[in-house]
């Protein structure tokens, strides 16, 4: 079986003394393989190979799974099977000290089985060589969270994803589809939709990233903005939101596992704990003054952005609470507290 391609995730699997691989074999004769000493995961051809394998249990005869309450396709993965724990603890982790008030009903993989589910893993695996090529020899695979409704992840699963303009939270960087970096899925479940059951739902995908771009709030960009670039992000240093363009949303996402969790209803509380809220205290300052120093530093989609914020405000649109989070998730707080601090400066 030879290598053909090599992607680094953020995630391993934790083995016991030995060297082990956890393989999940797809009908695609592609072997996924997580690797706990190299944390890298690799996509093998076997042209011999024809066998179908969910690897979930060492223990021979049927395994009954409990039925899903998304399509058919799916595998559910049961609690102690290596990669129902890793995920599961990686959603934990990244929700902080909120993760605690988080329940974790249930996780299926997606089988990809049938022709065009066989079809779906080698058109990613295609794109992902042909931008590895293009960057230099790293396509920047990685995983990241989708959050949606239990019908419309049915639908990706089934159908792949499709477009219906602006994403619903803000569309503020642009027409694409947004997902959280796989350390990050606070953002993912504050905006994911409760069904009557009080359940969540969260697609755990992989993503073809290649050279990534900044994409400012406010931006109307729907596609790289030159060939250079395949993908936008937020913020390069420190991502929180990865922009996957709709031209090429259904070849490079592959969403691979569904996750099925219970949070509090409201979700207040992750916001402020889980990023500790360090809102400027310094004295108050006219939100016209603001916007315009703010004009020194930001791009001005971006600004205009924040002033139809305001104007949103001042016409009863949108809470002061409302506003003030929205400016702050624009500029972030390390610029608005030294435009404040230097505002403050000049008032002494």
């Amino acid at each position: 079986m030879t290598s053909t391609n090599e992607i680094t995730h953020g995630f391993s699997i934790l083995a016991s003394n030995n060297l082990t691989k956890h393989t999940l074999v797809s009908p695609s004769k592609q072997t996924i393989s997580f690797n706990s000493d190299v944390d890298t995961t690799h996509y093998d051809e076997d042209e011999s190979s024809s066998t179908v394998s969910d690897c979930e249990s060492s223990v021979s005869g049927p395994v009954v799974h409990p039925p899903t309450p998304f399509s058919n396709g799916l595998i559910s993965l049961q609690e102690g099977d290596k990669v129902y724990d890793l995920i599961s603890g990686r959603l934990i982790s990244g929700l902080g000290v909120l993760g605690a008030q988080a329940k974790i009903v249930s996780i299926h993989r997606n089988s990809f089985s049938g022709v065009m589910g066989r079809a779906k893993i080698q058109s990613f695996q295609i794109f992902a060589k042909a931008v590895a090529q293009k960057c230099g020899g790293d396509a920047n695979v990685k995983y990241a969270w989708y959050a949606g409704s239990k019908d419309e992840i049915s639908k990706i699963i089934e159908h792949g994803f499709g477009y219906c303009g602006k994403p619903s939270n803000n569309g503020m960087y642009g027409c694409g589809v947004y997902l959280s970096p796989d350390d990050s899925p606070l953002e993912c479940v504050k905006n994911s939709a409760i069904d009557r059951e009080g359940m969540r739902y969260l697609l755990l995908c992989r993503v073809i990233l290649g050279k990534q771009e900044v994409v400012h709030p406010g931006s109307d960009q729907y596609h790289p903005s030159t060939g250079e670039f395949e993908s936008g992000v937020d913020n390069l240093q420190v991502p929180k939101k990865y922009i996957l363009w709709s031209t090429n949303m259904n070849t490079h996402i592959l969403p691979e596992y569904i996750i099925s969790l219970k949070a509090p209803s409201s979700m207040k509380g992750f916001g402020r704990v889980q990023d500790s809220l360090r809102v400027p205290t310094s004295p108050w300052m006219p939100f016209p003054i603001l916007i315009s120093a703010l004009s020194k530093f930001l791009p001005p989609p971006t600004v205009a952005l924040m002033s139809k914020y305001y104007r949103d405000h001042k016409g009863k649109k949108v809470s002061r609470h409302e506003l003030i989070q929205r400016v702050r998730q624009i500029a972030g707080d390390q610029l608005l507290i030294a435009v404040i601090k230097s505002y403050r400066a000049k008032q002494l």
